[in-house]
Parts: structure tokens; sequence; C-alpha cells
């Protein structure tokens, strides 16, 4: 039996060193369930950084490599997978090499830096045939599936308005000696899109189109340069219409004092609302439309995706976060993956996310650009 075969599906990472927060949580995520293995990779472009990922990570030194294309070569017949966690400037160029060697993706969001990058990534995967599943965090927490479903079964009526706010602080909140808290350099750099968007504003479109399945037709934004980094985009504020007279009111900032990640969502419609805070994420408060609250967990009794075992490591009352959400994804690309090794067959579904999805929100936030700039209301249709 070669190592392909065994038991654990073997993933190589490209990025996503020690040194990266984003790194460590993909690959705690990954191996939570003993579905994944991190078997090799690529991790840092700084050689000290690369070999003390490898030796953090429990990846051998033969398997670390020092550039993406000596990892392809050897690898490309040893693993399942490789994970893309480089800047996502990088994040086209590395798709697509991995995507035309034939090795099966998965990729931190966003997919790419602009619709542009998106088609030449969809080229690609129709020319190959190939696997690409894109990772959005947040729809893997067990409270906003639950919302989902309820919405989808109409628990609420008929969807009117959604409330959508992501906002964060860390491009205008000082150090303990008064200077600003400097980010990598390369979200500091706005190109098609302003990397605020592709940093938050792919969740934020991504949750609305998860959780409802509705369209956006038109909106109107502003961008704004609040923080300490006048050269980039900090904040955006959004008005869009969507399918069947859905009204969305948009938020998304890294200049909002008092935030940490204050992803929140409300969602009203004709019989019912729901809120859910990423920061207090067990908890869903509903009400009904005689007025009454409703607060639900995991355990309550009208608890139906989020009871179910896979979601209850363990027992509500004991917080699950964000890793644990990042796991839950990975078991639904652990199902996707072993179908595809079967079959080729690449299936999208409601929790495995391709590059049509990723394209969806790259064309919504180059609209709510276009918006800022122009100062007027803008069709996703032009």
């Amino acid at each position: 039996m070669s190592e392909k075969d065994s038991e654990k599906l073997k993933v190589a990472f490209l990025g996503g060193g020690i040194h990266s927060s984003v790194g460590r949580a993909h690959r705690i995520a990954l191996e939570m369930e003993k579905r994944f293995e991190l078997a090799a990779g690529c991790f840092s472009r700084y050689p000290d950084r690369n070999k003390d990922s490898a030796r953090a990570y429990g990846v051998p030194a033969d398997r670390t490599y020092d550039r993406s294309d000596e990892l392809i070569v050897n690898e490309k017949d040893k693993i399942h997978a490789v994970v893309i966690l480089t800047p996502t400037p990088n994040h086209k160029r590395d798709v697509v090499q991995c995507l035309g060697a034939g090795i099966p993706v998965i990729c931190e969001k966003a997919i790419a830096a602009s619709v542009k990058e998106a088609l030449e990534i969809e080229r690609v995967m129709r020319q190959r045939g190939g696997f690409l599943a894109v990772t959005y965090n947040y729809s893997g927490y067990p409270m906003l599936r639950e919302l989902r479903s309820f919405i989808l079964e109409g628990r609420l009526g008929r969807v009117t308005q959604i409330h959508i706010e992501m906002p964060q602080e860390g491009f205008i909140r000082a150090d303990k000696d008064g200077h600003p808290i400097k980010p990598q350099a390369w979200r500091l750099r706005d190109g098609a899109l302003p990397t605020l968007s592709l940093d938050l504003g792919v969740h934020v479109h991504h949750t609305v189109d998860f959780l409802t399945g509705e369209k956006p037709i038109e909106l109107a934004a502003v961008h704004n340069r609040f923080g300490s980094f006048k050269q980039v985009v900090d904040n955006v504020m959004c008005i869009a219409r969507y399918t069947h007279e859905v009204v969305c009111h948009i938020w998304y900032s890294k200049a909002a004092l008092g935030h940490r990640n204050g992803l929140r969502i409300r969602v009203y419609g004709k019989k019912g609302s729901a809120e859910w805070y990423q920061m207090d994420p067990e908890t869903l408060h509903m009400n009904d439309r005689f007025g009454n609250p409703i607060k639900m967990d995991r355990a309550s009794k009208d608890a139906a995706i989020s009871s179910e075992a896979r979601y209850n490591r363990f027992k509500a009352g004991h917080p699950t976060g964000y890793i644990e959400a990042f796991a839950n994804l990975y078991w639904d690309i652990a199902d996707s993956l072993l179908w595809y090794l079967k079959t080729k067959e690449f299936k999208t579904d409601e929790y495995v996310f391709g590059v049509e999805k990723a394209m969806e929100g790259l064309v919504f936030l180059e609209a709510v650009k276009k918006s800022a700039v122009k100062h007027r209301w803008i069709r996703l249709d032009e």
C-alpha cells in the first residue's frame, strides 16, 4: 500500500508557517478529527522560519521545501491536496500552479485578488477537471449553520432585511507606546480591490449568501481612510438590494476602536428575527412575531443542526470557537475530497465552496469599489 492509500488524507502547506496565525489555526483544525495529516510543506520564503515551522509542525526535513515548484515536483504523487495559505496577492499564481500539476487545492479565502484572477483560476479548473475548495471559516460555526436551516425552512418567514457588520480596530489601535500597530506589508497595499475587502468583505458577502442564498442586484457604497495608514481603504459601508426584495446593510472596517472581531448578523423576517455574534458564538438569539425572545444553544430542544454529534466535541456550556469552526469545514472538505479521489468529480454542496461561489464575492466587492469611486448606485450586471 502506498502512502497515499493510507487512512488519513495527506496534505502539504504552501505558506502558513508557525509565525502565521492562520497557519497554526489550519494545522490544528485539519488534524482535529484525524482525517487529515500535514505531511509536507513550503511554509515560508525565509529559510529559518521555514525550518522552524517544519519542526514545530512535525514535518520531516526531507519533506520541507524552499520553493513551491520543488514541493510540487517531489510531493504530487505522495499527497492528496495542497493547502494554500500564502498572502492573498499570491493566491492566483499558487492555485494555478498546483491545479496545473494535477494536485487538489484547498485555499484560504480570498481565492484571488480580483475577478480577472478568479476567471483565470476557473479556466484552469475547467481544463484540468480539478478540485478546488475555498475556506470561509465562519460558515463552520454550528449556530450559524443552525440559523441557516431556520431561514431555509421558513421559520423566520420571508426575509425582508439583513444587517451585517464586521468591525475591527487593527488599523487604528495603538501599541502601549502610542505607535500604530503595523500589519504585514502586503496588507498596506490596495490593488484591484482594497485589501480590506479581500480580508473582511469576502466573509460578509459569503455569510449573507450562505444563510439565505439571496443574490445582490444593486448597491451603493462608500470607502473611507480613517486609520493610521492612509494609503489603504480601512472602512466600507454599503446598502444593497438583493433578490426577493431583501435589503441589506453592510459595514466592515479595520478602523473601529473597541472591536477585536465583531462579526454580527441580524436577520429580520415576516415571522421572526435572529441575531448571531461571533464573539458569543454558542448563542443564537431569536424573536417571534408575538414579541417572545428565544435564546438557543447546542443543547436547546429545537436545535437540529448544532446538536449533531460532530459539533459536540464537548457538551454545551463549554464554548466552541474559531478553530473548531475550521475543523468542521475540514470534515466537509474531507468528504468532498474523498469523493473526488474516487470519481474525479468535484462536487460543491451547502458546506463546500468552489471557485464559482468565490467569484460571486469578488464580483460583489468590485461593484462596491465602483460605487464608492463613482458616488452612485451600481447594478451588479453593469
